[in-house]
């Protein structure tokens, strides 16, 4: 469910929780990834990187929508640890988010996997 801004307007909702599975930092996103939402998953990943956490994973499994936004992000967040000499899985095993993946040419540029290496 929704909150309300001050106005009445729903606002998005988008939870990150933060977990370890081998040698990747994972975050499972909930809710919704869109233009309002997006930036926190862009900054939970450049967060990981500075740590020089340079496995991460991005769990999509539990997330309800996501837009071209943040498809942007996922493309941002590879070629960050790419650059630093990491890598991205992005875990999505959600049939709605892997056709977006797949109808976008993403699972084709994106490590997508059922499930975190190592699991």
């Amino acid at each position: 469910m929704r909150g309300t801004s001050g106005d009445g307007a729903a606002e998005p909702e988008l939870g990150l929780s933060l977990s370890e599975v081998g040698e990747y930092a994972v975050i499972s996103v909930t809710g919704e990834i869109d233009m309002y939402t997006a930036p926190q998953l862009r900054e939970a990943v450049r967060q990981l990187s500075s740590e020089g956490r340079m496995r991460v994973a991005i769990d999509l499994t539990p997330t309800e929508f996501c837009d071209s936004t943040g498809l942007g992000v996922l493309i941002g967040a590879r070629r960050r640890l790419s650059d630093a000499g990491g890598s991205l899985v992005v875990v999505c095993a959600n049939p709605r988010i892997r056709k977006l993946l797949d109808l976008t040419g993403l699972d084709k540029v994106l490590d997508v996997r059922e499930a975190v290496p190592g699991e």
